[in-house]
């Protein structure tokens, strides 16, 4: 039986993989898995990724729910602990990690009435809604 502070970081890292494959992040999960399981075997790293990727595309699909994706993941991780102890701190690292942008976006339009070159990039100025005639 694993320790409860495991438990909840095996946990954390589990519902982390998923919010990653439904925030399309696809290719971050692909360079960790193949970082940290490839410490076993090319084999299990290879299965791993492809874990990702049919889970991924699972849960795009609606043929796997969050909540049994998070199941398999949390078996991933507690087998894969057992036997590899010294990734517990890459996978404190998934557990605790931020997904999906941490920058706000903001929407408007501009108009360029003059002559000269614009450019598509940080605008400073006025930006309004398009008007309505």
């Amino acid at each position: 039986m694993l320790d409860p502070v495991v438990i909840a970081i095996i946990t954390g890292a589990a519902g982390n993989v998923v919010a990653y494959m439904l925030n399309g992040e696809v290719d971050t999960l692909r360079a960790w898995a193949r970082r940290i399981f490839g410490r076993g075997d090319q084999a299990a790293s290879s299965a791993q990724v492809l874990a990702i990727e049919h889970d991924s595309a699972a849960l795009t699909q609606g043929t796997m729910s969050k909540e049994e994706a998070k199941i398999r993941w949390k078996a991933i991780f507690e087998t894969y602990l057992s036997e590899h102890p010294e990734v517990r701190p890459e996978i404190e690292a998934l557990a605790s990690s931020a997904v999906g942008g941490t920058e706000a976006m903001y929407v408007g339009t501009q108009r360029n009435e003059q002559d000269g070159i614009f450019i598509g990039r940080d605008n400073y100025g006025e930006i309004s809604r398009p008007r309505r005639d």
